[in-house]
């Protein structure tokens, strides 16, 4: 089974990114937070550095755009062509209502047949490209039976893979993922299907390839950022080998991906503030890899110097045990 590394806004960058692919494997591509392309026709700042070819040597990538407009998303895609890469990803995932309020991302999903348009316009366009197109996406708006309607409109174009995430928007990354409509796209997508949502585990991830032995990929996202060697030590169990000879987590590999990720951040962010920002949302996720984590995980939300950050993490990282199994807990409780 192959894993793709999920697109997290604000997270995974190309400083976390280069990091973890340095430190961590199992991963073959990794997906870029998304690009939101619009009539300036330019890329932000951030949206540029975060594709250059020099801020992602050696790392497979790729870019995630987000737009309902076909002629934005073609210049996009344009754009990224000139940088070299061969594939883009739409995202239809996206639950944020600010998102959603203007069409975007999950909220493009109540309009059917403008999607339908939308997807005729950019595959003829990329076609012409000689470019390919993935689609990351939710089940529906409000429901899970609008899915069937969708995967009809999926079904029409040429998609190098349709990855699956099978929550509707208001579920946003609550309630659990409707299997029923993920079971429908197994048995009639006429593209590839991968699957996205709550593998958090690798026991999680065997019991999924023992549910769906025909699904060669799924993509991690919130695991990943709990357990970055998840990927790792799955394959080592679901392949049977000894487990006490897997790669597994260790605080010194978490010191060392740490470091290498806040110095990425020191040089490509202005002020010591903004990076600290930038390392706390990090330790949202990673926190719960240790035991017992709460005192010091106050510490590091609290420490408003970087001395103060780096002596919170470093007791975390000498006092606390590291869990047997570090696994995001999931926001269903």
């Amino acid at each position: 089974m192959d894993y793709l590394f999920a697109p997290m806004e604000g997270i995974t960058g190309y400083v976390f990114r280069n990091a973890h692919h340095r430190h961590f494997h199992g991963i073959k591509a990794y997906y870029t937070p998304f690009i939101s392309p619009n009539q300036t026709r330019k890329l932000t700042p951030r949206e540029l550095n975060d594709v250059r070819p020099e801020h992602n040597e050696g790392v497979p990538v790729i870019p995630q755009i987000l737009t309902n407009k076909a002629d934005d998303f073609l210049w996009a895609a344009g754009r990224l062509k000139e940088l070299g890469y061969t594939e883009v990803n739409l995202n239809l995932g996206c639950p944020s209502g600010t998102v959603v309020a203007k069409k975007r991302g999950s909220g493009f999903l109540e309009y059917p047949m403008e999607l339908d348009e939308f997807l005729y316009q950019v595959c003829d366009g990329l076609s012409k490209m000689g470019m390919e197109l993935s689609v990351k996406t939710r089940v529906g708006k409000e429901k899970s039976e609008e899915f069937e309607e969708l995967l009809s409109i999926y079904n029409r174009y040429p998609l190098k893979n349709l990855i699956v995430h099978p929550r509707v928007q208001a579920d946003y990354y609550k309630n659990h993922p409707h299997m029923e409509a993920f079971d429908l796209a197994v048995r009639d997508s006429k593209n590839p299907v991968f699957y996205n949502g709550d593998l958090f585990s690798a026991a999680e991830i065997l019991q999924f390839e023992r549910d769906y032995p025909g699904i060669p990929t799924v993509m991690l996202g919130r695991g990943l950022l709990t357990n970055p060697a998840l990927a790792e030590t799955e394959v080592s169990q679901i392949t049977q080998e000894n487990t006490a000879a897997a790669p597994h987590l260790t605080a010194e590999r978490i010191r060392a991906f740490h470091e290498e990720v806040l110095e990425g951040y020191r040089q490509a962010i202005p002020g010591d503030k903004n990076v600290l920002f930038k390392m706390k949302e990090l330790w949202t996720y990673l926190g719960e890899a240790f035991e017992d984590s709460a005192k010091p995980m106050k510490k590091i939300r609290k420490a408003q110097r970087m001395e103060e950050y780096r002596a919170a993490v470093e007791s975390l990282l000498m006092e606390k045990q590291i869990r047997r199994e570090p696994v995001f807990p999931g926001w269903n409780k």
